[in-house]
């Protein structure tokens, strides 16, 4: 758990200036958390038959996974450090990548599945497909 002699003993190791974690971190945890309740929406009111409270609540899931990855974006290209930066950037550019990966695909996952459910595939009784989407 102490940081290695090799990147001197602290963490971040020295030269390395990470992101004050109240800006885009603080900013892209509240919009996860938005998209979260989006789809949850979402879910609530397909199970409830409810076709345009459903559809919004798609439209904002969608907004929040989009503005999501924008500012992961704008987070990369405007980071003080880069991946060969010691083990401070591999660790960052990883764990976010690995992450924002994810979020894309649940982006393109749920754009599937709100073309479904423009087209009529989903109701109140039959939306696994759905339901998998909003799992992932």
């Amino acid at each position: 758990m102490a940081p290695s002699i090799f990147i001197g003993g602290i963490w971040p190791p020295k030269g390395i200036e990470p992101f004050d974690p109240w800006t885009i971190p603080l900013a892209n945890t509240l919009i996860l958390l938005l998209s979260g309740a989006a789809i949850t929406w979402a879910h609530h009111a397909i199970v409830a038959n409810m076709r345009e409270e459903a559809d919004i609540a798609f439209k904002a899931t969608l907004f929040w996974a989009v503005y999501f990855t924008v500012l992961q974006l704008f987070e990369y290209i405007y980071a003080p450090f880069s991946i060969s930066d010691s083990v401070y950037g591999a660790s960052f550019f990883m764990m976010t990548g690995f992450h924002g990966f994810h979020v894309l695909i649940g982006t393109i996952f749920i754009s599937v599945c709100f073309m479904r459910f423009r087209l009529g595939h989903f109701t109140s009784n039959h939306h696994i497909g759905f339901e998998a989407a909003a799992w992932y």
